[in-house]
């Protein structure tokens, strides 16, 4: 625009045959030199001394050829834009209200009019070139605001990704501790308990000794069919060969046989079908309280009672052992003896999953009774499978 304007305004002079068409046509060049060398110089856009002395030097110019002709008053509409450009707001739009001043003056200073025209038009060209101006920089202001909102929104999904990896990492870690407690480590212990049963009994009761073997083969083929469905994620197979009351009474009968103990099963309330992680939950959370007692409570009898009611299912562990402080049992894994203090915890973390609680009461010397509660939803057979 400002090269198209100084080459119009020359050849008006020229064609005109003015007497300072000469003095026109070079300060049209000089001005035009001096605006083209601006993009060359990077501190017009970091330092704002610089573009404001360079501002005053294409003025100064510009005034020159306003003084010289009328037609340099077309040059005011680029360089409010370059000034609004260059320029703070606070520099910007004085500098503008200067340059259209001059406009006016200069063309009636060559009219020796000053017409209603001749002020609304610098005047207009001037409010044009500053709503332009200030509409691009607040569209530019919300683009960027746009811009950097989205890339907070895309490291919060980051962040949100990477966390709920996280959590399912723990999750699954939790669950496999789980499993693998109330699973392939209650079944090796028992396996231990009958391994040394047989070696006591070897040198005096060979036949007793050759049941605790038979006993401890047994659990071994139990818990490789385990370990064999926990690695296929299937359900336990004590519940694949029938009902939960079912499941639990074998689980009495076969640490009865395996450890000697009284342990008896008893049902109360009409039996329903649960959906599988109930049941599943309850089967494990009998394992292992079974097996906290046969390692831990010197007992003499275990009572199992699963109660089914009308919106919630109990599942009841009594001993008569030597019974303990609750308070007292070590966080998992700080204990003194490597491996032991999951067993509590991984209870109460199946009953929570479930919305259920879990409550054990114990005391030195008067046994201990764990209660576990969940809440039985409506089943219809196409939840249950």
């Amino acid at each position: 625009m400002v090269a198209a304007l100084l080459a119009l305004a020359s050849v008006r002079a020229v064609a005109g045959h003015a007497p300072d068409a000469p003095a026109v046509l070079t300060t049209a060049v000089a001005l035009f030199a001096l605006y083209a060398a601006g993009p060359s110089m990077p501190r017009l856009r970091t330092s704002t001394s610089a573009a404001a002395l360079w501002l005053a030097a294409v003025a100064l110019v510009w005034m020159v050829l306003l003084a010289l002709t009328p037609d340099g008053i077309w040059l005011a509409f680029p360089l409010f834009f370059v000034q609004l450009h260059l320029l703070p707001p606070r520099g910007a739009l004085p500098a503008v209200a200067a340059t259209t001043v001059i406009a006016i003056a200069g063309f009636g200073w060559h009219t020796h009019t000053l017409t209603a025209g001749t002020v609304i038009g610098p005047v207009l060209g001037a409010a044009v070139a500053v709503a332009v101006v200030l509409g691009y920089q607040a569209l530019y202001r919300e683009s960027e605001q746009r811009r950097r909102l989205i890339e907070e929104l895309t490291a919060a999904r980051s962040d949100l990704a990477a966390a709920e990896h996280a959590a399912g990492v723990l999750a699954e870690r939790e669950r496999l501790a789980r499993e693998i407690h109330d699973t392939l480590a209650q079944g090796l212990s028992s396996i231990q308990l009958l391994l040394r049963a047989a070696e006591r009994a070897i040198p005096e009761r060979p036949e007793t000794a050759l049941g605790h073997v038979r006993h401890a083969r047994i659990a071994a083929v139990d818990n490789l069919a385990e370990a064999r469905r926990f690695v296929r994620a299937l359900s336990p197979p004590d519940l694949e060969a029938g009902s939960l009351p079912a499941a639990l009474e074998r689980l009495c009968a076969t640490t009865a046989r395996s450890s000697g103990l009284a342990v008896h099963c008893q049902v109360s309330g009409a039996p329903t079908e649960l959906p599988t992680p109930h049941e599943v939950a309850l089967l494990r959370i009998a394992q292992s309280a079974l097996a906290n007692t046969v390692q831990h409570a010197a007992a003499g009898r275990v009572e199992l009672t699963l109660s089914y009611m009308d919106t919630e299912v109990a599942l009841d562990v009594v001993d008569d052992g030597a019974g303990f402080i609750p308070s007292e049992v070590p966080a998992p894994g700080s204990a003194a003896v490597t491996g032991t203090g999951f067993g509590l915890a991984a209870m109460r973390a199946r009953a929570r999953a479930l919305h259920g609680t879990l409550v054990v009461e114990s005391a030195p010397g008067e046994g201990t009774a764990v209660a576990v509660t969940l809440p039985c939803p409506a089943t219809t057979p196409e939840a249950a499978s």
